[in-house]
């Protein structure tokens, strides 16, 4: 006795093929679309890192251009100072020889507090360009904390 050669119609296989292909892409289907939303993920996480990036490269030319102004302010004061100082010493010594000493140290005391005022106004502008610098930097360093969580995130998803 031979057994007989079972066949399979050719519709049988051809349903069972279209089942197959059917279920294997129905499989594939969710990961596919996790891995769809990881790059778009890993693309805004991207785009975020470069516009980090460019802000810092912006408050650090920010606050590179405004530690220039302060070294040219200082300078220029040191200077301011020096004029005036020479001015005030040979104009207190002319005056001295004209006037009565009393009028001539009030002159001079009320030049010097002039003075003082005017360094306090340009210290004052020194302590709000390092104010500002402080926070460009504060600013970096929370969008380099929050590209470092953002990367850990990604890592942890792929991990």
């Amino acid at each position: 006795m031979t057994a007989a050669k079972l066949e399979i119609p050719e519709a049988i296989v051809s349903a069972l093929g279209d089942w197959v292909q059917q279920a294997a892409e129905a499989a594939v289907a969710g990961p596919r679309e996790t891995l769809a939303r990881t790059e778009e993920a890993l693309q805004t996480a991207r785009t975020e890192l470069a516009d980090t990036a460019a802000a810092r490269d912006q408050a650090k030319a920010l606050a590179d251009e405004r530690d220039e102004e302060i070294q040219q302010l200082m300078a220029e004061l040191r200077n301011a100072r020096s004029i005036a100082t020479d001015a005030l010493v040979g104009k207190a010594k002319d005056q001295l020889a004209i006037e009565g000493k009393d009028a001539q140290l009030a002159d001079l005391r009320a030049q010097i507090e002039r003075n003082v005022a005017a360094a306090a106004a340009l210290s004052d502008a020194r302590l709000t360009a390092e104010m500002e610098l402080v926070g460009a930097v504060t600013a970096r360093d929370n969008y380099a904390a929050e590209i470092k969580e953002l990367r850990a995130k990604l890592a942890a998803r792929h991990g």
